[in-house]
């Protein structure tokens, strides 16, 4: 296992168990509010990470191929088999894979992309705050600027200089028009998501968000 990887486990195991616990005491109703993930419920969302933590690179392509390669038919088949019969029953699937190192093929960031990503797109619709440490997002957000991945965070950053203010990010030229806010929204926005650009500030921010919301259209 590489450095990379062996030190970026713990962080998944965190950031999971931590939305674990912020999902506890939820009430069933709050579970059927759409998350800030297209189509997908609080619940779904869980269940779809539930999923990604129990399918390997194998059972993955194979569902991927039944699917005819259309991703979305092939989360919404895994998603329908992970989700319980109730919230709790969803929640307890989840809690079940905290631990879990299983995963569809792809760099480890992308896995940890996943859960904070999603994680954020459960928490902001309830109202939940989550301070994921700047040595967790970090990385992540080198990580979507230099690539996309399962979100096209490289091309929303194109040409833009982004600067966290609250850790040691930064990526692009000088020379382009600046992006500055905290390390989470940068992240989230770099994965498409408008409402995060809320939380940022400088002459790039109107680009970003029309790159988000081309992104969602």
């Amino acid at each position: 296992m590489s450095t990379v990887t062996a030190g970026t486990w713990p962080l998944i195991h965190a950031e999971r168990a931590a939305l674990v616990a912020d999902l506890s005491d939820l009430p069933d109703a709050d579970w059927a509010r759409p998350s800030l993930c297209t189509d997908w419920t609080i619940e779904e969302t869980v269940a779809h990470l539930v999923a990604g933590a129990s399918i390997g690179p194998l059972r993955w392509l194979r569902s991927v191929l039944g699917a005819r390669g259309n991703f979305d038919r092939h989360n919404a088949r895994r998603l329908a088999e992970h989700r319980g019969r109730t919230p709790g029953e969803t929640l307890a699937r989840f809690r079940s894979v905290v631990g879990s190192t299983t995963c569809p093929p792809g760099p480890v960031e992308m896995w940890l992309g996943e859960i904070v990503v999603h994680g954020a797109d459960v928490r902001r619709p309830l109202g939940l705050a989550h301070a994921s440490p700047t040595s967790t997002l970090t990385p992540l957000a080198a990580f979507f600027a230099r690539q996309n991945s399962t979100v096209r965070s490289r091309t929303n950053a194109a040409a833009l200089r982004l600067v966290a203010d609250d850790g040691p990010f930064a990526a692009g030229s000088e020379d382009d028009p600046l992006v500055t806010g905290p390390t989470l929204a940068l992240v989230m926005a770099m994965a498409g998501r408008a409402v995060f650009c809320d939380d940022l500030s400088g002459p790039g921010v109107a680009t970003l968000r029309s790159r988000c919301a081309a992104a969602a259209a």
